[in-house]
């Protein structure tokens, strides 16, 4: 337990962390990592080049500085990272190899001796924290444990199928090697995938929204190809490996099916605004609802003259808003899916922003709306109020959408968010 003088001691360090975090924090990244190079296969290579990780560490460590009188203001952002914790494997063990190099990185960047009561007060503060950490993924790793066809560490899956969505995306079918069950999980979550990244000798994992229904026979994930985005930066490590070297009938590492971002009321009306690859926990959303939550009071020979594919055409209880922005037609997967599924229900309803539109698409009015996204622009009734709101896109997107909502008078504790990268929308 923090004394007052402890607290006192760890809320002195904040200016200095808001100076010098990402410094203190890169540096303990590879101070951990060379000292213990079989986390590299734990931690995101890519992130650690970027920089991103030591950035997220570091506003995660001058938050809990800034609310060490009340971290449980912090559970939200816990929950969130203890979900990629367990879906990563991180055992209560490995909160030692971090505390002791965290610990010496103070003191080694700040040039605080180790036995100074500040380096004290930060190792009781961080065992508190770890310990709620612990606690947590503890109670995921049971709930693991507890339900049929789930798993805990790494199953092999097998690339069953695998299909180019855009120019950018590719789905990838994965089924179990042992011919095993799947476990039921919520539409919305993720798994975490793990191949040998050829460029660095080691395997690497990932986080991919699931693209699937719940009720699907087989996991699908969407992967976008991350190139390079500046010249000298190197591609994606492991999207380049799953576009390029993963084929149907290689084998991957899953983690089971994790994340706090998820259909929460199926029951409900539901509003689905994403952007780019942000559409994979969507359609999931979408699928399971059609797959779960349809009325089965609908009778399918009431539409024989509108929709071709009776046998498909069900019709969802509630309406369900399908909101989505895409550079261009060319980048916009699992289009033609939503399309089907549209088109077999009535109370799904779609809308479609393009920035970059082709002169023939113009003709054929193929979108709905020219330019970034503009909610304050779409039709009456898209954005109804009594409505659950979903987010899932580049931060800077969701930051925007999230303003507009809540100025178009959507209440905050409607909207729920899932960001791409190590970051958060609201942090």
């Amino acid at each position: 337990m923090l004394s007052e003088r402890q607290k006192e001691l760890v809320k002195a360090t904040v200016p200095v962390l808001k100076e010098n975090g990402e410094a203190l924090t890169d540096y303990f990244y590879k101070r951990m990592l060379k000292n213990n190079p079989h986390l590299k296969e734990t931690f995101n290579m890519g992130h650690q080049r970027s920089g991103a990780q030591a950035k997220a560490l570091a506003g995660a460590v001058l938050a809990y500085a800034e609310n060490i009188d009340d971290p449980s203001v912090l559970m939200p952002v816990v929950e969130l990272i203890c979900h990629k914790h367990v879906s990563l494997n991180i055992q209560a063990p490995d909160y030692n190899i971090v505390g002791e190099n965290l610990l010496h990185s103070i003191s080694e960047v700040l040039n605080i001796p180790m036995d100074d009561e500040l380096i004290a007060a930060w190792g009781v503060a961080y065992q508190q924290l770890a310990d709620i950490f612990i606690a947590t993924e503890k109670q995921l790793y049971e709930e693991r444990k507890n339900t049929i066809g789930s798993w805990t560490g790494w199953r092999n899956f097998i690339v069953d199928k695998k299909i180019k969505e855009s120019e950018e995306i590719t789905s990838f079918y994965l089924v179990p090697q042992d011919g095993g069950p799947l476990p039921a999980y919520k539409p919305g979550q993720y798994i975490t995938l793990r191949v040998e990244v050829a460029a660095l000798g080691i395997k690497q994992p990932r986080q991919y929204s699931l693209s699937s229904s719940p009720s699907d026979p087989y996991l699908r994930i969407s992967v976008k190809r991350e190139d390079a985005r500046t010249e000298g930066q190197d591609p994606g490590y492991v999207s380049s490996t799953l576009h390029n070297a993963i084929n149907e009938g290689s084998v991957v590492e899953l983690s089971a099916p994790a994340g706090n971002f998820y259909l929460l009321n199926p029951d409900a009306v539901n509003v689905l605004i994403s952007a780019g690859v942000g559409l994979t926990p969507m359609i999931s959303m979408v699928n399971h609802l059609l797959a779960e939550h349809a009325d089965p009071n609908v009778n399918p020979a009431l539409h024989k003259e509108t929709h071709a594919s009776d046998k498909a055409y069900r019709t969802l209880k509630k309406d369900i808003y399908f909101i989505h922005a895409a550079r261009s037609s060319e980048v916009h997967a699992l289009r033609k899916e939503l399309e089907n599924l549209a088109s077999q229900n009535d109370n799904l309803h779609v809308f479609i922003a393009y920035e970059n539109v082709k002169e023939s698409e113009v003709a054929g009015k193929d979108y709905h709306m020219q330019g970034r996204l503009d909610l304050k622009a779409l039709p009456v009734g898209y954005l109804p109020k009594e409505a659950d709101y979903y987010l899932c896109g580049p931060i800077p997107f969701m930051q925007e959408q999230y303003r507009a909502l809540i100025a178009l008078g959507v209440p905050q504790e409607k909207i729920y968010s899932e960001a791409f990268g190590t970051g958060g929308l609201h942090l």
